[in-house]
């Protein structure tokens, strides 16, 4: 199936000011920045604004959030001029419905062998994208894969970001591992290209979105 979309590349984890600047020379289609505390990656405190906004304009801002409240993940989305939120927890669909036409939204799933993709038709009509992660108790971030081979079940038509121990090799054959799952959107990177807990290694970056088929 022929590419009807540019393949996207999501880095997320970010918090160091200047890691976040140097990034954005690279041009990442979109920026995650987790305001998660439980998360060893948590900007909330350290993160300025400022930082954000100075980013260049054709990178999207993704806030990350766990079981937040509403009014807490409207808030940081002002304050930090996030163009999307990416919901990582037990977000029901009646709370995506509360932030449909406020944000523009990514629900995240971790999947396991007992995941039920059948109840996903009812987020459908509330967001924008879904990400595929490795299930963990710590919401992501681990570095470990899941089998691919879940996704073969997926049945909606809503495109979706596969995440989960996605490294250089994975970069590498984005455009195979694409033919594999016509939803597929693009791929969310994070602790493979760590140097420490949101420190990325900007080399490593570089030259994997130099292989990177968009």
């Amino acid at each position: 199936m022929p590419d009807q979309k540019p393949f996207i590349l999501k880095v997320c984890g970010m918090r160091d000011p200047e890691n976040i600047r140097v990034l954005g020379e690279l041009r990442p289609d979109l920026m995650g920045f987790i305001f998660y505390p439980g998360s060893r990656r948590y900007a909330g405190k350290e993160l300025d604004a400022s930082v954000l906004k100075a980013l260049p304009a054709g990178i999207q801002k993704v806030g990350v959030f766990v079981d937040a409240d509403p009014e807490e993940v409207l808030q940081k989305a002002l304050e930090y001029s996030l163009d999307f939120v990416q919901l990582h927890g037990g977000e029901s669909p009646a709370y995506c419905s509360r932030l449909k036409g406020k944000l523009k939204i990514i629900k995240a799933f971790g999947l396991d062998t007992g995941f039920d993709f059948g109840s996903l038709k009812e987020y459908v009509p509330y967001v924008n994208y879904f990400l595929f992660d490795t299930r963990t108790e710590a919401h992501g971030g681990s570095g470990q894969t899941f089998d691919w081979d879940l996704l073969k079940s997926y049945r909606e038509e809503t495109p979706f970001f596969l995440s989960g121990g996605i490294g250089p090799e994975e970069m590498k054959s984005a455009s195979e591992i694409r033919q594999l799952f016509p939803a597929l959107l693009g791929l969310d990177v994070n602790s493979r290209f760590e140097t420490a807990p949101g420190m990325k290694d900007i080399e490593s970056l570089k030259k994997s979105m130099n292989t990177f088929h968009k």
